[in-house]
């Protein structure tokens, strides 16, 4: 498995696992109709790989196909998504100890993210990498869906 960071050509391909993974991962806790209906093509037009600012993306590569990626933004593990096709292969461990690394080189002590309430999976995960909640919760919009979130931290 390569790990590197995302260009503008991975757009699609990264956008293709971000929409499966949520469609396979979040079924159940959003609804079907929302998770059916989204695009690759309208995800992957977001995305700006390319800029030297903000979000950073490291996509984890097998065969020559993306198979997972992990973004930060600032202190924030952002997204973190490997193809359900892929799943406990090791590449989310991979993504995420590469996330961590990439934050502590910037400087930071310490970080979070945001979690989807009820997504048991995804917590059991996190919490075996050493992220713990912190109790804050939040609403959020994101791509256009209304969702629970719960934070959760860990020391780097």
């Amino acid at each position: 498995m390569e790990l590197r960071p995302a260009v503008s050509a991975d757009a699609l391909a990264v956008a293709r696992i971000h929409v499966r993974a949520w469609q396979a991962g979040y079924r159940g806790l959003l609804p079907a109709v929302y998770l059916d209906g989204l695009r690759a093509e309208e995800r992957a037009a977001r995305y700006a790989f390319d800029r030297l600012d903000g979000p950073r993306t490291t996509v984890a590569v097998i065969d020559g196909a993306i198979a997972g990626f992990a973004t930060t933004n600032g202190d924030e593990l952002s997204a973190l998504h490997v193809d359900p096709d892929a799943w406990r292969r090791g590449i989310g461990s991979a993504l995420i100890a590469r996330a961590r690394a990439d934050l502590a080189a910037a400087g930071f002590f310490e970080a979070h993210l945001w979690l989807l309430v009820g997504n048991t999976r995804a917590q059991r995960f996190y919490e075996r990498d050493g992220w713990t909640s912190d109790g804050t919760r939040r609403s959020d919009v994101v791509w256009g869906a209304q969702v629970d979130e719960l934070q959760f931290r860990r020391r780097l």
